[in-house]
């Protein structure tokens, strides 16, 4: 990475100068070459995030206003930066795969997703339902490991992974994940329901996390208001017998 190398070449270069023409003592001399690698890189960096924070300003506008494929476009000027500094082509990668898929073009989406940032949790959570998808069960896991094991105070993320693991039939796991995901978050209202519901072999209720649930496209607000009229009408139809 070009912020790597220049800062590491500033720092010894001024160490090596102290050393070789002021004569200074050896430590002294890697003690400033130390903060001489150290400032170039810090102002890099943090330069370098200023320009894809903006980016993502705008992109995040873009969409917003309905306008995707701008968005993607400019997410994607971004790349140039990648030379710059560690993780930022994880991290447009990651930006990019959460548009195609929020816009239901899973097969670009995972493309993009397989090449996110793993802090993501979003989309490393996407990445694992495309894999669900794909009957491949043991990458789906495989990612959802990664993604709780970088955010481990997540009580959405938690939830997904036991609902996905319940879909393809990993019941008994999926308890185990939600009593995990408990233990980690410190305790959850949502959480606490949804092992609950689990245990006695009943629907989980992923609703109450609204627009970030439904992004997911696990379940679709139509179907789920339709299930809730006919729970209601079955309600009454009790009531007047």
């Amino acid at each position: 990475m070009y912020n790597l190398l220049i800062s590491m070449l500033i720092g010894t270069a001024v160490a090596a100068s102290l050393t070789l023409f002021a004569e200074v003592d050896y430590w002294i001399a890697v003690i400033a070459g130390v903060i001489a690698f150290t400032i170039p890189f810090f102002l890099i960096t943090r330069f370098i995030m200023k320009k894809i924070g903006e980016l993502m300003n705008i992109a995040q506008r873009d969409i917003q206003a309905g306008r995707s494929e701008k968005a993607i476009k400019t997410l994607e000027s971004g790349f140039k930066y990648a030379k710059w500094q560690f993780y930022i082509k994880s991290q447009v990668n990651a930006q990019i795969g959460m548009i195609l898929y929020i816009k239901q073009d899973f097969a670009k989406a995972f493309d993009y997703l397989q090449k996110g940032f793993v802090r993501h949790w979003v989309a490393m959570g996407m990445l694992a339902v495309c894999y669900m998808k794909k009957q491949k069960t043991s990458k789906m896991i495989e990612t959802f490991e990664k993604a709780v094991g970088g955010t481990k105070k997540e009580p959405f993320l938690w939830n997904l992974y036991a609902f996905c693991l319940e879909k393809v039939g990993e019941r008994e796991k999926a308890v185990s994940i939600m009593e995990k995901g408990l233990k980690k978050v410190g305790g959850n209202e949502t959480l606490q329901a949804n092992l609950e519901a689990l245990k006695e072999g009943r629907r989980m209720r992923m609703m109450d996390y609204g627009d970030i649930w439904y992004q997911f496209h696990l379940e679709k607000p139509g179907a789920l208001i339709k299930q809730q009229t006919k729970a209601i009408q079955g309600r009454r139809k009790i009531v007047r017998r």
